[in-house]
């Protein structure tokens, strides 16, 4: 769900018909070719995201080093980043953490122009504002699994997803 929202957020934001900047997903639990989860589609589809085309596959250290930002749902998934890739762990966050670190910068100190000068800038600035944000307790930063829950939980998973990554779309992405 995170790639899909992520990918529509992103392609609402900039008032273009796809994603300007390349969003993907891979599991670090799952084997190749797996179809979304069918409560995820519909929730997907309620908020006009799209659902088609999805097929799962598993994470690798060369996913994880080739990419500018990665954001998991729980801390456990960003310690399997960091061990598949130790040089990509300033750029792994949750998502939960990404939101909080998100809601702290000045927009004003990201720059205008290419989203990849703007995603760096926004790392940088997460080192700066990180030593000013209250500690949280660790499992705050997870997400919770929706599999595991009712159907609504998809949608409150989705709600959580939303709330931490469209701020940072408007930082990141161009208008």
């Amino acid at each position: 769900m995170a790639e899909r929202l992520a990918r529509h957020a992103l392609a609402t934001h900039s008032g273009a018909a796809a994603s300007p900047i390349p969003v993907s997903s891979a599991g670090t639990h799952t084997r190749a070719g797996y179809q979304m989860h069918p409560d995820a589609s519909r929730v997907l589809r309620e908020l006009g995201a799209d659902d088609e085309g999805f097929a799962s596959r598993p994470l690798t250290a060369d996913l994880v080093s080739a990419a500018a930002l990665i954001l998991t749902a729980t801390r456990g998934q960003r310690a399997v980043c960091a061990t598949l890739a130790p040089a990509a762990i300033r750029r792994v966050f949750t998502v939960r953490q990404f939101g909080r670190l998100t809601a702290a910068v000045d927009p004003a100190r990201i720059p205008t122009g290419a989203a990849p000068a703007r995603i760096d800038a926004l790392l940088a600035e997460f080192t700066a504002v990180r030593g000013r944000l209250q500690p949280v307790p660790g499992d705050e930063d997870d997400l919770a699994d929706p599999v595991l829950g009712p159907a609504e939980a998809f949608l409150t998973c989705a709600e959580e997803i939303k709330r931490c990554v469209v701020p940072a779309v408007k930082l990141i992405a161009p208008a």
